[in-house]
């Protein structure tokens, strides 16, 4: 059964920083793309960032420069560095695997206006 763990979110004033972890058991991981997800109160989940098998990224224009996502093959575990936060970034923040429809529990970023 796939599993997917979150960790790293918090509250953070605007410029601040965080990476958030995902550990992903009962998968091989290393076979599938995978990704950031965030959604917030009154919309549906939006990707923010993805990585394919292969390491290509992809960053959600409003975040590029200031995110960077990676993997861990061997550790199973997908990162996203997040750099001068933003209000607007606020959200709750889910690992998936869109091809198994696998999700995390989520990890809430704040970032107070």
């Amino acid at each position: 059964q796939v599993r997917l763990t979150e960790s790293g979110g918090g509250s953070v004033q605007p410029g601040g920083s965080l990476t958030l972890s995902c550990k992903a058991i009962g998968i091989n991981f290393a076979i599938y793309d995978v990704g950031w997800f965030r959604q917030v109160p009154g919309k549906g989940r939006e990707a923010v960032a993805t990585i394919t098998s292969g390491g290509r990224r992809n960053i959600v224009d409003s975040a590029e420069g200031r995110f960077a996502i990676s993997r861990d093959n061997a550790r199973r575990t997908l990162r996203l560095r997040m750099d001068n936060l933003k209000p607007e970034d606020s959200g709750v923040y889910y690992c998936g695997v869109l091809s198994l429809n696998a999700w995390g529990q989520g990890t809430l970023v704040t970032v107070p206006s």
